[in-house]
């Protein structure tokens, strides 16, 4: 039968590795870690000097520790293993090079359905936990600093009767150009390949519906050389030798900013871009809660990255009946743990 998780946690930083260890030291089962990286804590391994001091007080900032993870000063490498061992009680699921592109939720089963680039997973709730080192991809070649105001990564400052470019073969490009093409846009989607090979099949028919329906183009097994400034408009040079000039070109080829994906899971947004979330961390989307950078100022702060799971699995026990009281905690059942 098709698993389903309890909880499906996106990202694997420390607001995912502290939501998984929580919900597992309470007695949550079916718990699913995913991060489309190869391993977690990824901004720790990238962006950390070997030895790097890793402070429990990070800038100032004095955290207690208000869960069951015992988390202390150390370096780098400690860091990571004590990570390391949290998450090797084989009580959690793990998913690495698995990126999400998008959640939505079924109205039918009421359960999350979590579509990456070659598999569905589907959980009764989701913690959002992505940071904010989620950026674009942006090209090799230089963008005049001119046509800022006409270069898109998302779907921002996009208005109705204009000749677009969209740069890309994944489904937010997909996705992109088929919703530009909604709005009485002009829309070319260009992919450096012959053929598209990450698209789930939905929007590969719906790509190739509109494509035949004229509502877009596409110009496939071309890429592009270099961009100007034309009279205030795009000039996209191709590598066939053509060019074309356009009102705005998007780009799609690869990562995803988190207030996009936020936006695109339904998460409500304020003024400053920031999700909406209760005091329990869920948002307007009952079931689904974030944590970390992504919604809070955390500065950072891997301890209160780990307090926000550590609310977040309170919030969970709360809906099934039961209290952190009522379970004897994974740590004094295991005295060989050791950090």
């Amino acid at each position: 039968m098709e698993k389903i998780y309890e909880v499906a946690i996106v990202g694997g930083g420390p607001g995912g590795i502290g939501t998984a260890v929580e919900a597992a030291v309470h007695g949550i089962e079916n718990i699913l870690l995913l991060d489309k990286a190869d391993n977690h804590s990824s901004t720790i391994r990238r962006f950390y000097k070997k030895n790097k001091r890793v402070d429990r007080n990070w800038k100032g900032q004095v955290v207690e520790i208000e869960g069951n993870i015992p988390f202390m000063d150390g370096t780098k490498e400690t860091t990571l293993d004590f990570f390391d061992q949290l998450l090797d009680e084989d009580k959690i699921d793990t998913a690495f090079n698995t990126e999400v592109e998008n959640i939505t939720k079924d109205e039918n089963s009421n359960l999350f359905i979590l579509q990456t680039t070659n598999k569905i997973f589907k959980a009764k709730c989701v913690v959002v936990t992505i940071g904010k080192m989620g950026k674009p991809n942006k090209p090799e070649y230089k963008i005049p600093p001119s046509l800022k105001n006409y270069i898109n990564f998302n779907l921002d400052k996009c208005s109705k009767n204009e000749k677009i470019l969209v740069v890309g073969g994944g489904n937010s490009a997909v996705e992109y150009a088929c919703s530009l093409s909604e709005e009485e846009n002009t829309v070319t989607l260009v992919y450096r390949k012959e053929k598209f090979t990450r698209l789930n099949p939905e929007n590969e028919d719906i790509l190739f519906k509109y494509n035949g329906q004229e509502k877009l183009r596409l110009r496939l097994n071309t890429d592009i050389e270099s961009i100007e400034n034309e009279d205030g408009r795009v000039k996209v040079s191709f590598t066939d030798g053509h060019f074309t000039i356009y009102d705005r070109a998007i780009y799609a080829i690869g990562g995803t900013a988190p207030v996009d994906f936020l936006k695109k899971a339904g998460i409500k947004m304020d003024e400053d871009g920031k999700p909406i979330y209760n005091e329990d961390n869920e948002t307007n989307i009952p079931c689904m809660y974030v944590a970390g950078d992504v919604a809070f100022n955390t500065g950072g702060s891997i301890a209160t990255a780990l307090n926000h799971g550590f609310r977040i699995t309170n919030s969970l026990l709360k809906k099934r009946g039961k209290t952190k009281s009522s379970i004897e905690l994974f740590f004094k059942n295991n005295p060989t743990f050791k950090y």
